[in-house]
C-alpha cells in the first residue's frame, strides 16, 4: 500500500466512517440478566393444605386413601448460554504492558503552493510576505510528517510485531511502550502479500512479551479483545466476539481474515487480537466503515497465517514460500458437471509452469486438485494459501481428479520468489507449450496434405472456428506460443457468447485432447455427445497465451 502523504493518525485500511459511541462502562457487565418479578404465595389454610385448591379455606377432609399422581418435574433447562465475562480487567491488566504504540516519520517532497503574490518592490509588506511564503513557493521542498499505529512485543528480547502500512516507506520508526519509554526500532522485515511486518528494539531489560494462540480453535461467536491505539489514544481495550471466518477482502492474494465486531479504528492497526486466555489469535489490519471509525466490522490477519511469516522474517528477514507452478480457475458448477464431480470444488489447473516444480507430468492442465498435503481445497482460493503455508522443498501428496478418477500424486514444493506473479496464478501465466501432453502442434506439414474438410471453417456452440495460419495469427495479435483454432466470428446469445468467448481467442483443447483443426474440434464434440456427456470440457487461450477452460453444454 503506497502512501503519498499520512495523515496523523495512521489508518487501518478503511473504506470512509462513522464513529460509534458504545454505552456501558467497560468493567462492568456487558449484559444484564433480566430478573423475573416473583408473586407473593397465597396463604395456606393449614399444614395440609392443597395449593390448587381455591383461596377461600374448605373443610378439613381426610386423606384419600390412595397416593395423589405424581407431576411431572419441567424439564431440565437447555445449554447455558454465558452473557459474556464479567470483567476482562484482570485479563486485560497482564497483557497492557505487551502492546505498544508504533510512530512514524518520513520525508515527502513538497509541491509547492504555488507562485507568489506579487509585491510592489519597496511595498512595507513585501517583508512580511516573503517570510509567510518563505521561497518555496517556486522551489518546492521536503516536510516530515508522522504517523501513528499499534504493535506488540512478541519476544522478551525486542521484537515487535506490526502492519506493514503502518511502518511502509518510513524514515524514522519508534517504539513508545506504555510507561513512556520511547525506543528507535530498525526493520527487520516485513511481507507485503499479508501486511505484516516486524521490527526489533535493543531494550535495556528484557521485555513483557505475548504469545500466538491457535487461532484455527477460534469459533464464530468466541469472545476476543483488542488492545492498540485508535485516533492516537494509547492501551485501549475494547471486547467482542468473533463475527466470521476465513473472510476474503480482496485486500491481499491470501486473504484469510477473522471478522471481528471488537471496536478497531484508525492507529489499531498492527495491534494484537487476543482469545479468553490471552494470547494472539489475529493481527488487527483492516476495517470496513462508511467515515473511518468502528461500526462493528474488523478483520485481522489470524495466526494460523501470520504465526509462520513472523517467523520467517526474524529467521531470514524475508518470507520463503512454498510454490507448485501451477496456474488455476475455479471451478464452475458446468465445469464440475462435465469432469463428474459431486459437486463445483477444488482448483482446476489451467497449466503448468515451465521449468518450475512439476517436471514429470505429475500434475496436468485439466487435472484438479481437490486435496494438498492433507488440506481440503474447497474453493480455488485455498490451493495458494495452502501451498505458501508449506516448506519449501517438501514432498507433499496431492489428491487430483484426472478423467473422471481420483489419484494422489507426490510433488516436491519450489519456492516462490517475490518477484512472481500472484499466487492465483502461482507463477508466471501458463502457455499451451507448457503443457506437454496430448499436443501435436502444426509443425509445417503442408495444408495440402491434410484433409479439406477438416481444414475447412467450422460452425459449433454458436462460434465459427478456422484453422490459426499465420495471416490469422498476424491479424488478431495471436502470440507464436499459442496453438490451436482460432474463433473468427461469435453469435450474440450463443452458448460460447454465454461462456464468454470471444474472437480472436484460441482453442486448444476439447477433453483434455489438443486441436488442430476445425474438423478436430468437431469430432470431439460429436465424440462427447455419443458418450453421454453434458458438457465439453474446453481449454481457451487469449491472444497472449492465458489459458483457461470453460465448460460448453452439450444438452
Amino acid at each position: 500500500m503506497a502512501h503519498s502523504a499520512r495523515s496523523t493518525f495512521k489508518r487501518t485500511v478503511t473504506l470512509t466512517a462513522v464513529l460509534t459511541m458504545l454505552g456501558g462502562p467497560l468493567g462492568g457487565p456487558l449484559q444484564a440478566i433480566a430478573q423475573t418479578p416473583v408473586q407473593p404465595a397465597p396463604p395456606a389454610a393449614g399444614p395440609n393444605a392443597n395449593p390448587a385448591a381455591p383461596s377461600t379455606p374448605g373443610p378439613m377432609l381426610p386423606a384419600p386413601p390412595t397416593p395423589s399422581p405424581t407431576i411431572n418435574p419441567p424439564p431440565p433447562p437447555g445449554p447455558m448460554v454465558s452473557a459474556g465475562p464479567t470483567s476482562i480487567a484482570d485479563l486485560a491488566e497482564g497483557l497492557l504492558d505487551a502492546v505498544v504504540n508504533i510512530s512514524t516519520s518520513q520525508s515527502v517532497k513538497d509541491q509547492g503552493a504555488g507562485p507568489q503574490p506579487q509585491i510592489q518592490e519597496g511595498s512595507p509588506f513585501q517583508e512580511f510576505f516573503e517570510d509567510f511564503f518563505d521561497g518555496q513557493g517556486n522551489q518546492g521542498g521536503n516536510q516530515k510528517v508522522s504517523s501513528l499505529g499499534s504493535g506488540f512485543v512478541i519476544d522478551p528480547s525486542g521484537y515487535v510485531v506490526t502492519n506493514n502500512h503502518v511502518i511502509e516507506g518510513a524514515d524514522d520508526i519508534e517504539v513508545i511502550f506504555p510507561n513512556g519509554t520511547k525506543l528507535k526500532a530498525r526493520l527487520v522485515g516485513t511481507d507485503t502479500k499479508t501486511d505484516l511486518s516486524v521490527l526489533k528494539v535493543e531494550p535495556k531489560a528484557p521485555l513483557k512479551a505475548v504469545r500466538f494462540g491457535n487461532s484455527r480453535q477460534m469459533r464464530i461467536g468466541d469472545w476476543v479483545m483488542a488492545i492498540g491505539n485508535p485516533f492516537g489514544l494509547g492501551g485501549s481495550v475494547t471486547l467482542g466476539i468473533i463475527s466470521a471466518r476465513g473472510r476474503n477482502i480482496n485486500a491481499g492474494p491470501y486473504d484469510n481474515f477473522i471478522q471481528t465486531d471488537a471496536a478497531i479504528n484508525k492507529g489499531n492497526s498492527g495491534g494484537p487480537l487476543f482469545n479468553m486466555r490471552g494470547e494472539v489469535i489475529g493481527i488487527n489490519t483492516a476495517i470496513i466503515s462508511p467515515s473511518g471509525g468502528s461500526i462493528g466490522i474488523g478483520f485481522a490477519v489470524p495466526t494460523e497465517l501470520a504465526g509462520n511469516i513472523v517467523h520467517q522474517l526474524i529467521e531470514f528477514g524475508e518470507t520463503r514460500r512454498g510454490w507448485l507452478g501451477v496456474r488455476i480457475q475455479p471451478v464452475t458448477d458446468d465445469v464440475a458437471n462435465s469432469l463428474g464431480l459431486d459437486k463445483a470444488r477444488g482448483a482446476l489447473v489451467s497449466g503448468v509452469v515451465n521449468g518450475g516444480p512439476i517436471r514429470n507430468g505429475e500434475i496436468k492442465a485439466g487435472d484438479v486438485i481437490l486435496t494438498f498435503d492433507g488440506q481440503p481445497v474447497n474453493e480455488m482460493r485455498d490451493l495458494p494459501r495452502i501451498v505458501a503455508e508449506s516448506p519449501v522443498s517438501k514432498e507433499v501428496d496431492v489428491l487430483i481428479l484426472r478423467d473422471g478418477k481420483q489419484q494422489t500424486v507426490k510433488v516436491t514444493l519450489g519456492r516462490l520468489e517475490d518477484s512472481a506473479d500472484e499466487p492465483e496464478d502461482d507463477g508466471e501465466p501458463a502457455k499451451p507449450q507448457e503443457q506437454g501432453e496430448n499436443k501435436t502442434p502444426n509443425n509445417g506439414a503442408p495444408n495440402d496434405q491434410k484433409s479439406q474438410a477438416e481444414q475447412a471453417p467450422a460452425a459449433t456452440f454458436g462460434m465459427t472456428l478456422a484453422v490459426l495460419d499465420e495471416e490469422k495469427r498476424k491479424s488478431y495479435s495471436i502470440v507464436e506460443s499459442v496453438e490451436g483454432v482460432v474463433i473468427t466470428a461469435v453469435e450474440p446469445n450463443s452458448p460460447a457468447a454465454q461462456k464468454g468467448l470471444k474472437v480472436g481467442e484460441v482453442v486448444v483443447e476439447v477433453a483434455q485432447d489438443f486441436v488442430e483443426n476445425p474438423g478436430d474440434v468437431v469430432k470431439r464434440i460429436a465424440m462427447l455427445k455419443s458418450e453421454g456427456r453434458r458438457n465439453a470440457h474446453v481449454m481457451v487461450s487469449d491472444p497472449s497465451g492465458n489459458l483457461r477452460f470453460v465448460a460448453l453444454p452439450l444438452e
